[in-house]
């Protein structure tokens, strides 16, 4: 059996989603991959030659974690107490062409590969849906472990195409359908930065919504109109501020880029305007990422202007930062924007739209 997964790119609302707003995200066309068979004995043995790496354990000793992120014993350990039963051993091969640790998500979308697989090779096999698949992942990779992440990756690797997801109140994701053309993804080379990036955009936030609410009890990061943000300048450091502020406009750009994906799948306007509008709020997210939140770096922040120089309408950074991908979309010209990408020492993928985690054979 294989089982496919893709990564996925943030459009819309990246380093918000821990604090309960919502995001929107694209599967895209670099999948990770398992592919194995049943064993006779108790043994799971993954090979991943991608990495000169080897996993092995026993059915019987998969409940004692021995590393940190120990992902593949944890997603085996959340299907059984969902009542999934193994007793027969595996053997797989893991492959992918995602960027690694590199804001793609290649490791959610390798728990999810995992975990469809794994759900299909049960004593009780079974085939769950991709909303499920996502949630198995969530538990397996950030609850089980106390990680800071929040859902999003595990939802649109699962799910594919395009998602809106709400964290708060309650989940809530929707799949859109927009007509979107080609992006190219750049790989920087620099490693990230998560823990240092996450003690500014997620603490550092966290830190200021307190401080305002105190002052203002009906404060709110959800409806707050950004015009106000200028209310509390008496409170905040110019640092705070901007911060404050750039939430406040990155929570309204991503409802203008939600309406303009849902009018993208219905509309008859001409596909060039509704694809430069697109690209300018990319755009305008990247600013508030890199200019407030400080997520980018002084070679991302080359790459994604190379891009625009080279005709690409818009892009970010993308994942949590200090390093990593970007990606900019350029449904007209993504050859000359992969190699504006390659000059500044990026490494170019062109990619569009995939679909979710599926059965490959």
């Amino acid at each position: 059996m294989k089982i496919s997964t893709p990564g996925r790119i943030c459009l819309f609302g990246e380093h918000q989603d821990y604090l309960g707003l919502p995001t929107v995200a694209a599967a895209i066309s670099r999948r990770i991959s398992i592919e194995g068979r049943h064993r006779a004995d108790e043994q799971i043995i993954i090979q991943l030659p991608d990495i000169n790496a080897q996993e092995t354990f026993t059915l019987s000793n998969a409940s004692t974690y021995v590393k940190d992120r120990d992902y593949f014993r944890s997603t085996l350990n959340v299907l059984r107490r969902r009542g999934f039963v193994f007793s027969r051993g595996l053997e797989c091969e893991v492959h992918g062409n995602i960027p690694i640790n590199s804001g793609t998500s290649s490791s959610s979308a390798l728990i999810v590969s995992w975990a469809n697989f794994l759900s299909r090779n049960a004593d009780n096999p079974a085939v769950i849906s991709s909303k499920e698949l996502g949630e198995i992942a969530n538990e397996a990779e950030v609850l089980e472990f106390g990680e800071p992440g929040g859902m999003m990756d595990h939802y649109s690797t699962a799910i594919g195409h395009v998602i809106y997801l709400e964290s708060t109140p309650k989940i809530y994701v929707e799949a859109l359908h927009p007509t979107l053309g080609t992006f190219v993804l750049g790989d920087s080379q620099q490693p990230k930065d998560t823990l240092g990036i996450l003690a500014r955009c997620r603490f550092g936030m966290e830190a200021i919504i307190k401080k305002v609410t105190e002052y203002d009890p009906s404060f709110s990061i959800f409806h707050t109109p950004f015009v106000q943000a200028s209310d509390y300048a008496s409170l905040l450091s110019t640092d705070e501020l901007g911060l404050l502020k750039a939430n406040l406009e990155d929570r309204d750009l991503l409802v203008e880029g939600k309406k303009l994906l849902q009018q993208s799948a219905t509309s008859t306007q001409e596909t060039n305007d509704i694809d430069a509008a697109f690209g300018q709020l990319l755009y305008r997210h990247f600013q508030n990422l890199r200019d407030h939140k400080r997520t980018s770096t002084e070679k991302i922040n080359r790459m994604v202007e190379a891009s625009m120089n080279a005709g690409a309408l818009g892009g970010k950074i993308n994942g949590s930062g200090g390093g990593g991908c970007m990606f900019m979309y350029a449904p007209n010209c993504a050859e000359e924007v992969a190699d504006a990408i390659r000059r500044e020492g990026g490494i170019p993928y062109i990619i569009t739209v995939d679909e979710g985690t599926k059965l490959e054979q």
